[in-house]
């Protein structure tokens, strides 16, 4: 019976280590989830302000070209103080283009890092998946007492901790790489 109990002692550690780290990784798992959601969020923000400057460009347009056609048709001691008018909106309609642009690029920026963060929640969640898997076959082991059992929840566990690291590594290396091109997550969550 000694050999039964360390038996089961063995699997009830492991059991317990094993809950612990699938614990931690459903927590990674939910933050990436949430910072994705977060960011495509802030995507549409984004493309919502991007649409509205671009209505704001096809107006200036329109009143640009009200301008040009009441130029064109005004006698000609109008027509300077009408080609300012002209010359202003040609300019307001730069600076607004400018803004779109940047607005259109913030939005896809933001849809990016929402796509990695779900790419990143999915492999959480496998990591998480393999070391419940893992936790069903210490409880058959324990009842089973089959050694291949215990061997397979071994191996099985494994297979989620190399999962779960490879995950902790694309983070951590997301985040050196970032503060190597001087930019820093701009959630302002660490990168756990």
């Amino acid at each position: 019976h000694g050999g039964g109990k360390s038996l089961t002692s063995q699997i009830a550690v492991c059991t317990a280590v094993i809950a612990t780290v699938g614990a931690i990784f459903a927590y990674m798992g939910g933050h990436t989830q949430a910072n994705a959601g977060l960011y495509k969020n802030n995507a549409g923000i984004k493309k919502t302000e991007a649409s509205n400057q671009w209505n704001f460009y096809q107006a200036k347009s329109t009143k640009q070209a009200l301008a040009e056609f009441a130029r064109d048709l005004a006698p000609d001691e109008r027509k300077p103080a009408l080609q300012t008018k002209v010359g202003r909106y040609e300019q307001e309609k730069a600076e607004i283009l400018l803004v779109a642009q940047q607005l259109e690029k913030d939005a896809l920026d933001w849809d990016r890092q929402s796509e990695q963060q779900m790419h990143q929640h999915h492999r959480w969640a496998q990591a998480t998946t393999a070391l419940q898997v893992s936790i069903a076959l210490a409880a058959m082991a324990l009842l089973t007492r089959k050694k291949w059992l215990e061997w397979g929840m071994l191996a099985v566990a494994g297979v989620g901790v190399v999962v779960g690291a490879l995950a902790a590594l694309h983070i951590w290396g997301r985040a050196r790489r970032a503060r190597r091109c001087g930019s820093g997550l701009v959630d302002g969550l660490d990168p756990v």
